[in-house]
This record gives structure tokens, C-alpha cells and sequence, in this order.
């Protein structure tokens, strides 16, 4: 790298200290808990409900009848395709080597608050979405922080943070992470690898938010499901060993893990704050992106699409990173050395874990990071096309797609320690913006909540009737 490189690379490193600093975990964690408790724990009351509206849908139902562009299940399924990625895989295997198995129990307090958040970035979406010159639906922070509250320079920040990052961490990496898989496993050329993945992308981008949520609502469940079904292979063969697991998770989060093998131990501090910081990035609850796939949703009431949107936290990391957060402790891979001598980490720990106990089971977690690369750029193409197009209108769409598509060639080949950390970067200074507009408009989402609470009772009601009167 040159001298001009690494003094760019050292700055970027200062700005991710400050952007990802205690401020914005404690803004993150703190809007969690206010909301939590002003809506009275309604991400555990309702979960069950929710789930039914994403996997049992009823086309009697009113939301069948409501404005949109998808379903309830393809927009969280697009939702799901950004945010479940290589975060789900690598990053718990980091989290894990820098935090010890407690880094894990935070991960999920922080994820089942963040459901909370999801919820109420939802529920103001679809209140404040508009439909666009081609009749398609667009919301998400960007329009409820202008409409509700007249702050359109707030707004425009969001829409520049969040177009800059997804073609950083929601194109480029992705394409890197592919092509590097793709490599490594097959011996494929990285230049065929990002033409590949740039043709299926701009093929996919054609049909616009409708195209990307049919194949999300296809990848994204099968994707997921492979890969619980090859760790639900390791953890059959090592069940003896799930309860132990379990007990150090919740101990080692109150009281750190000592060193061994090449694990240099940690506090209870340490694992608190990496398990906060990587369940947030797992379940994006805070960064507000999830929220502009729930505005397209068919739905009849923003509150019936916002439970389906709280989900997102609850799949992504109560259930894909608790997967393999128990794979890697069961297996004891955690804390081991590579053959150079090296602590296990990242993907490479994922690798070993499932290799440990059956051949080719590197091949699971190779096949899983390239689905979840490639459905995370769908995705964050969809949530960039929409920052663009409210920067600079509708006319831009087609050629940000151009753009977006061809940015995966060279991101594919590139050495990408820069763009790592312009991607965090920018990841960061979007939750900013969105979690002022959750704090200000909360007073919206709760009176919206209570609205929606009031229907529901009434549908219960109504179907207890019909039960009577048959």
C-alpha cells in the first residue's frame, strides 16, 4: 500500500474510532430500551403474531388488500437478504475470538432490543411513504425525517450516507468476499468471479424492487435453511456438549473468559461491548435501512408491516448467529491455532468447525457466504437506488443500477482495507440521522401503535364472534 494509502487508511481508522464510539452504542442501545418500554415489551407480546403474518399469510386478510409493491414476506425477505451476510458466519467468529462465548449473550439482549427498533423505523416508513413517478412505493428514514418533521437536510444526509455505503460494504465487499471464496475453493479467476456476480446483479436489478423480492423470497429461505441444516448436523453429533455451551454464554457475559489455548481471554466489559457492536451490525436495527424495503410492502396499517419488519432482528441474530455461535463452542474450534500458528478467526473458524466433523463440511459454509454475498447486494442495491432517488429523482434509477452493476468488477479484484472502513464509516453516520428521527417522531409511533393494537383487538374479537355464531 503506498504512503498515500496507509495515511488515508490511518485516518479512516480515526474517524471509525469516533463514529462507532461510545456515543452511538449507547444512542443505539439506549433508543432500544426507551422504546422497549414505551411500547411495553411489544416486540416478546407480539413476536408469535408476527412470524404468522411472514410464514402463514391469509389472502382474506386486509393487509392482502393494502397498498404496495411485494408481500409482507418478499419485503422481509429483502430486508433479510442485506442483512444477513457474512456477518452471520465471520463475524461471530470474531466476535467470539476478541470477546470470549459472552460476547454472544449480549449479542442477543442487543438484537431482541433492536426489535424494538425495527419496529418503530417501520411503522414510520409506511406512514410516510410516498409513491414515486413510476407508481413504485419509497420510504424509509429519508422521507419520514423530512415529512414528519421538516428536517430535509437531516434527511438528505441519510440518503448521501446510505447510497455511499451501499456501494462500500453493500457492493464492493460483497463482490470481494465472493470472489475470494470462488478462488480459493474453485480456483476461480477474481475477474470472472465479478463479471459473473455483475451479470446475475444488473439481470436482477432489471425488474426493480419486484424482481429483487421474488428472488429474495426464494434465496433467502433456502440459503438460510442449508446452513442450519449443516450445523444442525454438528450440533447432533455434539449434543452432549450444547448445555455446557450454553451455561459458559450466560456466565462468561457477567464474568469474561480466562485465556487458553490461543484465546488471550477477556473481561466482562469487553465481551459487553463487542457483542453490542456486532448484534447491532448483525441485526441493523438502528441503522434504519431495513425500514425502506418494509415501505414497499403491501399492508393496510404501517403497525401490521412493522411487527413483520421486527422479525428481521429476531432471524437474523436470535437464530442465524445463535446457529453458529454454538457450532463454533461445541466443536471446540474456539480458542485453536491454524497450521501457521495463528488463533482461529472470521470465516476461517466457521470453516473448521464444520470440517471437524464431517468431510466437505467447508464446502456448507464456502456455498453459504457466497448466497449470503450475493443476496446482500441485492438488497443494498435496492436501499441505495432509493437514497439516490430521493437526492436526485427518479431519473437517476437507471443509471445508479448501470453504476451499481458495474462497480462489482473491480470490487471483485480490488484489495479492499480502504473500502472496509469507508463501509463502517458510513454504516455509522446513517444510524445517526435515523435514530434523531426515531427519538423525535416516537411520540408518532406509539399513538400509530396504539391505533394498530385497537384494530387487532377488534379482528380478535370479530373471529371470536364468527367461531360462536358456526
Amino acid at each position: 500500500m503506498s504512503n498515500l494509502g496507509e495515511t488515508l487508511l490511518n485516518g479512516l481508522d480515526v474517524l471509525y474510532s469516533w463514529v462507532w464510539g461510545a456515543p452511538l452504542l449507547i444512542l443505539l442501545s439506549g433508543v432500544g430500551i426507551y422504546l422497549t418500554i414505551a411500547l411495553r415489551g411489544l416486540q416478546f407480546r407480539y413476536l408469535g403474531y408476527a412470524l404468522k403474518l411472514v410464514f402463514s399469510p391469509s389472502k382474506d386478510h386486509p393487509e392482502a388488500e393494502g397498498k404496495g409493491d411485494i408481500s409482507h414476506f418478499e419485503s422481509l425477505m429483502t430486508a433479510l437478504a442485506a442483512t444477513i451476510g457474512i456477518g452471520n458466519i465471520a463475524g461471530v467468529a470474531t466476535a467470539l475470538a476478541v470477546g470470549g462465548l459472552g460476547a454472544l449473550f449480549w449479542m442477543w439482549v442487543t438484537a431482541l432490543l433492536g426489535m424494538a427498533t425495527k419496529y418503530a423505523e417501520a411503522i414510520l416508513a409506511v406512514k410516510y411513504r410516498v409513491t414515486d413517478a413510476r407508481g413504485e412505493m419509497c420510504g424509509g428514514p429519508m422521507y419520514f425525517i423530512a415529512s414528519g418533521l421538516g428536517w430535509r437536510w437531516l434527511a438528505v444526509c441519510f440518503a448521501l450516507f446510505g447510497a455511499i455505503a451501499a456501494l462500500g460494504g453493500g457492493n464492493m465487499l460483497q463482490a470481494n468476499s465472493v470472489a475470494d471464496v470462488m478462488g480459493r475453493m474453485f480456483h476461480i479467476n477474481p475477474w470472472w468471479s465479478g463479471i459473473t456476480v455483475a451479470a446475475l446483479t444488473g439481470l436482477t436489478l432489471l425488474g426493480g424492487i419486484k424482481s429483487i423480492g421474488k428472488v429474495a423470497g426464494f434465496l433467502v429461505p433456502f440459503m438460510a435453511l442449508f446452513y442450519i441444516a449443516g450445523a444442525s448436523v454438528i450440533l447432533a453429533f455434539n449434543y452432549m456438549e450444547i448445555p455446557g455451551t450454553l451455561m459458559a454464554i450466560v456466565t462468561h457475559a457477567f464474568t469474561g473468559q480466562a485465556a487458553f489455548g490461543g484465546f488471550m481471554g477477556s473481561t466482562m466489559l469487553l465481551a459487553l461491548r463487542v457483542g453490542v457492536s456486532r448484534g447491532l451490525m448483525t441485526s441493523e436495527a438502528g441503522l434504519g435501512t431495513a425500514s425502506i424495503a418494509a415501505a414497499a410492502a403491501k399492508t393496510d396499517l404501517p403497525g401490521r408491516q412493522a411487527l413483520v419488519s421486527m422479525t428481521g432482528s429476531f432471524l437474523a441474530t436470535i437464530i442465524m448467529c445463535s446457529v453458529t455461535g454454538l457450532v463454533l463452542g461445541v466443536t471446540g474450534v474456539f480458542g485453536q491455532m491454524d497450521a501457521e500458528g495463528k488463533l482461529l478467526n472470521g470465516a476461517s473458524m466457521t470453516v473448521a468447525a464444520f470440517e471437524s466433523v464431517f468431510s466437505g463440511g467447508g464446502y456448507v459454509v464456502t456455498i453459504g457466504l457466497i448466497l449470503f454475498a450475493f443476496t446482500t447486494l441485492l438488497g443494498w442495491a435496492y436501499y441505495g437506488e432509493k437514497c439516490v432517488e430521493y437526492l436526485f429523482g427518479v431519473k437517476s434509477v437507471p443509471f445508479y443500477r448501470i453504476l451499481f452493476t458495474l462497480v462489482i468488477i473491480p470490487g471483485a479484484v480490488l484489495e479492499l482495507d480502504i473500502v472496509w472502513k469507508i463501509s463502517d464509516v458510513f454504516n455509522g453516520l446513517m444510524a445517526f440521522p435515523n435514530l434523531i428521527g426515531l427519538c423525535a417522531l416516537s411520540s408518532v409511533v406509539i399513538a400509530e401503535t396504539h391505533l394498530f393494537l385497537n384494530v387487532l383487538k377488534a379482528e380478535k374479537q370479530a373471529a371470536l364472534n364468527n367461531e360462536a355464531l358456526a
